[in-house]
């Protein structure tokens, strides 16, 4: 099925070797000699002109709800982290389409500290903004089960942000602030309605004036919109908002319908930031809710968009969309970020015009095309040879002991009494799926002793829906095992190593087509054997698992490997 070399002789049960490659001895860590990742999603096979042309999504994988600022000639781009740490990743560009990682907002336990919460609790759609007043950047955002919502500042990014300042006036989620020519500022927030809802899923837009010397909302706040565009249909969920200054009028733009198939972005516009807003007429001005289900290369879920001016006066809007590889709604990458250039129609934005589908090759002049990781079909490898990790990998919720380090080529990580399967913080690192066809490929080094001792990678949506591949004892042997997760834990597969086999480091491959994903192991001969192969992985779905993030890849060790049923 796939094209990668398989040693096909029949394989006995158990596996023996007299003896070659490096013994390993037990010291309960777990050593990790690469991680080799590569994207093959026939979308990105287009040979396109990289100084003219870009790929959608501009940022693939779980990134979703994407706000953008502009200071001078170089942009930022923030995401929702939601459980994971650091919090809310952050990307610079001079194009909007070459971005580059420069580290988290959120990188320290004193700004976030999530435990014992859903791994789609946390950090919800930051919103980054500059303030040219005074020369400051601003990144706003709701921590659900934690602070609420609150804001961290910087004059300069690259030193880092402040501590979190709180804002327990503002209730419910997706604050975003708007910094007004005249010098003032405010806040719009998503909301319950005043005097309780008209019907279920009811929200309002709601607005606060924000005092910039003194940190602090300032005043009554007001509702300027309830329920959404069209009141009469009963829209659900107006949440995401923005505000924004053009030509004297002020716009205030939304996602509306939820952040499924029906998701869809929405524009008002008034002369005052008080109010009353106007719809535009041919709202949505972003959706992908009407088109024919079986075209080709399709993106669904649009909207939570954010929008910019260049310096040449363009505006583009940055949003989130998915790429299922079944029905609508089935992906395992997440919610992840796009870019498409803004028109207008009788002064009023439009996104994408009705009926059209977002485009996966787009036309953009003067791009500064650099190697990275973030879009197309490309190769990652790494050799771990440096003396920090890069910032595309994280943690499942905030660490709070030093589990890992970086040693003479290898990510050597110490087991913690803690499992993947419970929620709280593991000993692992995870960087994200970014394709929906992809392969990876890791070096362990390791020796179980007992049956709760393991380590190899973890396939992660949360605690309830993952896959697990690599070493642990059944019956008091080595074993390579596949297990997975979807609510119950079941062993797919598993083949003892005996002898001198089990002491010797090991390969381990994953190959995904869509919802099938095949498992392979290499003892050090380079043949790649499979273990299992066409293991259903819808689990890792946001279909089946729920939630609101994408699968990661976890490089996962514990010595607390409980065969938990879960209910």
């Amino acid at each position: 099925m796939k094209n990668i070399s398989i040693l096909l002789t029949a394989l006995s049960a158990t596996i023996f070797l007299s003896g070659c490659g490096q013994n390993i001895t037990s010291d309960g860590k777990a050593r990790f000699e690469y991680f080799k990742y590569e994207g093959k999603d026939a979308r990105f096979e287009t040979d396109i002109d990289p100084y003219t042309q870009f790929f959608n999504p501009v940022i693939a994988g779980y990134y979703p709800d994407p706000s953008i600022c502009r200071k001078d000639d170089t942009y930022y781009l923030v995401n929702s982290s939601f459980g994971y740490f650091p919090g809310v990743p952050i990307f610079t560009s001079k194009d909007m389409v070459n971005w580059t990682q420069i580290g988290h907002v959120l990188d320290r336990p004193s700004q976030l500290n999530i435990q014992n919460r859903g791994i789609s609790s946390g950090i919800f759609a930051p919103a980054i903004e500059y303030n040219p007043h005074n020369e400051t950047f601003y990144m706003i955002t709701t921590d659900m089960g934690g602070m609420g919502n609150f804001y961290v500042k910087t004059k300069d990014i690259l030193k880092g942000w402040s501590d979190p300042i709180l804002l327990p006036e503002i209730k419910n989620i997706d604050p975003s602030f708007f910094f007004d020519d005249n010098g003032k500022a405010y806040i719009v927030h998503n909301d319950a309605p005043e005097n309780g809802p008209d019907w279920n899923q009811q929200r309002t837009i709601r607005i606060h004036e924000f005092d910039v010397k003194n940190d602090c909302t300032i005043g009554k706040s007001k509702e300027i919109v309830r329920g959404g565009v069209y009141p009469g249909d009963k829209p659900i969920w107006i949440e995401g908002p923005h505000l924004y200054k053009i030509n004297g009028a002020y716009f205030l733009m939304c996602a509306e319908g939820g952040t499924g198939p029906g998701h869809s972005e929405v524009i008002f516009r008034s002369e005052s930031p008080w109010g009353s807003y106007e719809a535009a007429p041919y709202n949505p001005i972003l959706t992908q809710r009407d088109l024919p289900k079986n075209r080709e290369n399709k993106v669904t879920c649009t909207g939570q968009a954010d929008m910019i001016q260049n310096r040449d006066g363009q505006w583009w809007a940055v949003f989130l969309g998915t790429r299922p590889y079944y029905g609508d709604y089935m992906f395992n990458t997440g919610r992840e970020t796009f870019i498409l250039p803004v028109e207008w129609e009788n002064s009023f934005p439009i996104i994408l015009k009705k009926g059209e589908s977002v485009p996966i090759v787009v036309e953009k002049k003067n791009l500064q095309p650099e190697k990275n990781y973030l879009t197309g079909n490309f190769m990652y490898n790494q050799e771990f040879n440096d003396s920090t990790l890069d910032h595309s990998w994280i943690h499942i919720r905030t660490p709070h002991q030093n589990f890992y380090s970086l040693d003479e080529g290898e990510l050597c990580i110490n087991p913690l009494p803690v499992s993947i399967e419970e929620q709280k913080s593991p000993a692992a690192v995870l960087r994200r799926q970014q394709h929906a066809d992809f392969t990876l490929e890791t070096r362990l080094e390791y020796l179980p002793e007992t049956k709760n001792d393991f380590a190899g990678l973890s396939l992660f949506q949360n605690e309830q829906h993952q896959i697990l591949f690599g070493k642990t004892i059944i019956d008091g042997k080595v074993n390579l095992v596949l297990y997975r997760l979807e609510k119950n834990k079941e062993l797919l597969a598993s083949i003892p190593l005996e002898s001198k086999a089990a002491k010797l480091p090991v390969k381990l491959m994953v190959d995904g087509e869509g919802r099938n994903y095949d498992f392979f192991y290499s003892l050090e001969d380079n043949e790649w054997i499979p273990l299992i192969e066409d293991v259903d992985a819808s689990n890792l779905s946001t279909q089946i698992a729920g939630g609101f993030v994408g699968t990661c890849i976890g490089l996962y060790v514990t010595s607390n490997a409980v065969d938990m049923i879960i209910e």
